[in-house]
């Protein structure tokens, strides 16, 4: 089976920008403290725009100079479906125009979504007629968030990431895990609140983003400074410098924009990965691993070659 590259990306955000200050007018915290613990400063809400909504836009941007009739798989990653049926995939295959016979569905793997997403579009690829897959990380965690909780309500924001992706015989490899578990992250939907248990989720995120990136280093026979950079899920500022100080690696291969998105699950990495590209900071040849933990528990990674066409600007 071939690899998978990245050609296009887009992404996202409402307009309403929430920062730590506006938390204090509700609850016994302060920007010092929520800084301080996560990183984060601010945060986008959306004021009455579904995942779908979201993703619609971050889809548009990527598929930009792009004929919609030449993708075959559309895949959205998210826990806040607009529906529960059907699929926010299916929702944007009718509004982006795309024909009957695409492969559409979602994927439920909490904030290491996309990454699953990728894996599986790279083998639905393997047997489609058309040459491109639309992969979506998606999110309106603002919907499935208690506001009376400090610990949880400061970290999660709303917002979508696309990639236009196609087989290659460039670098590629990637990983998958699964640790059943209901108690350290999990969103019943009885009472609809993410809740999570911080510091299992830590010692979690950072022992499996370890793993993901030594097992793919080493499958693909590179050194940790081999690849120009790591995208991983914008969690909190301290599982990703511990990362890095771990590996020894250079701090600057690790891209960081949490601080204005907070924790956008499913869309954190491909949200990052278009900005990135946007900033001009992605060049073909480049070397990119992206790596997402989460709810699940889950884990997964992909280590690809960036090879944007030309056609995108």
């Amino acid at each position: 089976m071939k690899g998978l590259t990245i050609v296009s990306t887009g992404y996202y955000v409402p307009s309403k920008r929430v920062t730590n200050d506006e938390f204090t007018k509700f609850l016994d915290t302060s920007d010092e403290w929520i800084t301080s613990r996560t990183g984060i400063h601010a945060r986008h809400f959306s004021e009455g725009e579904d995942t779908t909504d979201l993703a619609y836009q971050a889809a548009v941007k990527a598929l930009d100079g792009y004929d919609p009739q030449d993708i075959g798989v559309i895949i959205v990653a998210s826990i806040t479906n607009t529906y529960l049926t059907p699929s926010t995939a299916c929702l944007l295959q009718k509004r982006l125009g795309l024909a009957e016979d695409v492969f559409a569905f979602d994927v439920n793997a909490a904030c290491s979504g996309f990454e699953y997403a990728l894996s599986v579009a790279r083998a639905q690829l393997a047997f489609s007629a058309k040459p491109y897959a639309l992969v979506i990380g998606a999110e309106t965690l603002s919907s499935i968030i208690d506001f009376k909780d400090r610990s949880t309500c400061v970290l999660f924001g709303d917002g979508a990431g696309a990639a236009l992706v196609k087989s290659s015989d460039s670098l590629y490899f990637d990983m998958q895990g699964a640790i059943g578990n209901d108690e350290a992250l999990f969103c019943k939907r009885q009472d609809g609140y993410l809740t999570m248990q911080g510091r299992e989720v830590f010692r979690f995120a950072t022992g499996a983003i370890e793993k993901c990136i030594r097992t793919l280093l080493e499958k693909a026979q590179l050194a940790v400074n081999d690849v120009d950079y790591y995208v991983l899920h914008q969690a909190n500022g301290r599982i990703i410098s511990h990362v890095y100080k771990k590996l020894k690696a250079d701090p600057a291969k690790f891209y960081i924009n949490l601080n204005e998105y907070g924790n956008t699950s499913g869309a954190s990495v491909p949200l990052a990965l278009a900005e990135m590209n946007e900033k001009g900071l992605l060049h073909p040849g480049m070397k990119i691993m992206l790596v997402g933990f989460g709810g699940g528990l889950t884990y997964g990674a992909n280590l690809l070659e960036w090879q944007e066409e030309s056609l995108c600007g």
